[in-house]
């Protein structure tokens, strides 16, 4: 393998109409005004917020010079946006982006999808090259199932689906609700408030628990304090299971809510980004315990819906507990794959 690593790829301006190149703290405000812009027309369950941006902007693992990338018209304005994240060890890069409604089906997308393909070939060129990784390099890109045109384009790309998740709801209010079901902990387990004393033992103790899990990788300091400090994290709705003989976390609930996407999906919704169990403590009712517990301050909080996202094929049995908690699944989305 050459020791070079292949020069940087541009989408060309002519054949776009845009004029390319890496964010800047200066387009924020751009950035984050093209996402939520695409968001109101294409309507995603979730899309990144400016808080998000600025923590893509912070990142020392993923240059933004170098793996970020927006396309701005005559104007100034973005009008497109391209990203991929990987961790030097990983063995895929991940991408993410949008396309102002006004400029797709222009080859804008295409564009978008071929800097990252090329980025994501320059970062397992450096990696491999500096023996961090042996890996072919590989992209994944999330989608969901309500917007074809993006299944479209990555299928006429050469990308296959390989994994499915589907989102899930609990009604917590109107006539269809039920109330939190009884989950009481072993003796000895002790549940209460997440706490910023508890992150490093909450990130190990995650790293532990989704070790088994597919496609995930362990999550270091910054990563982790990327997780936590989420534009829409809830702390007080979040919960840690301790065993109190060792004082070590065996579970945690992260919760979050986006006050803004009430007024677009019609309900209010408390949101469950993470949910762990470490091996040791498995089958010992510490899920169920904390997805109550979630349950009850929701409700306490006066939201409409519990939710959260679970992979369809998860080894630990968690779709089983979330339909067994009252949990139905409601939308899918899918993870497309490509060998580069």
């Amino acid at each position: 393998m050459p020791s070079e690593v292949p020069p940087l790829f541009q989408p060309d301006a002519s054949q776009t109409g845009l004029q390319w190149r890496p964010a800047t703290t200066a387009d924020l405000d751009n950035w984050a005004e093209l996402i939520a812009r695409t968001a109101a027309v294409e309507h995603p369950v979730w899309f990144e917020k400016r808080g998000d941006l600025v923590h893509v902007l912070e990142s020392t693992k993923n240059d933004p010079g170098t793996n970020t990338l927006l396309g701005f018209d005559a104007d100034g304005v973005a009008r497109a946006y391209g990203r991929i994240t990987k961790n030097p060890e990983g063995d895929k890069a991940t991408g993410m982006g949008c396309v102002d409604p006004d400029w797709q089906r222009r080859g804008v997308g295409s564009a978008v999808l071929a800097w990252q393909e090329a980025q994501t070939r320059r970062r397992f060129h450096a990696d491999n090259a500096a023996g961090r990784s042996t890996a072919p390099p590989r992209l994944r890109i999330q989608t969901e199932e309500q917007h074809p045109h993006q299944a479209a384009l990555l299928r006429a790309r050469g990308y296959d689906i390989v994994r499915w998740f589907n989102e899930m709801h609990r009604p917590l209010s109107g006539p269809a609700s039920m109330p939190a079901p009884a989950a009481p902990l072993e003796p000895g387990l002790e549940l209460s408030t997440f706490d910023p004393s508890l992150h490093e033992a909450v990130r190990l103790a995650h790293n532990d628990a989704f070790r088994d899990h597919w496609g995930s990788e362990p999550r270091d300091e910054e990563t982790w304090r990327f997780t936590v400090e989420e534009p829409t994290a809830r702390p007080d709705w979040s919960a840690v299971v301790v065993d109190a003989a060792t004082g070590e976390v065996a579970g945690y609930q992260l919760a979050s809510h986006d006050p803004d996407s009430a007024a677009v999906r019609g309900y209010k919704e408390g949101y469950t980004e993470l949910l762990g169990v470490r091996r040791a403590y498995r089958s010992r009712g510490i899920a169920q315990a904390l997805l109550a517990d979630a349950l009850r301050r929701f409700t306490a909080a006066g939201m409409d819906i519990a939710s959260l996202d679970v992979d369809s094929a998860n080894p630990t049995g968690a779709l089983a507990l979330y339909l067994g908690m009252g949990y139905s699944p409601v939308n899918r989305s899918m993870t497309w794959e490509k060998t580069l």
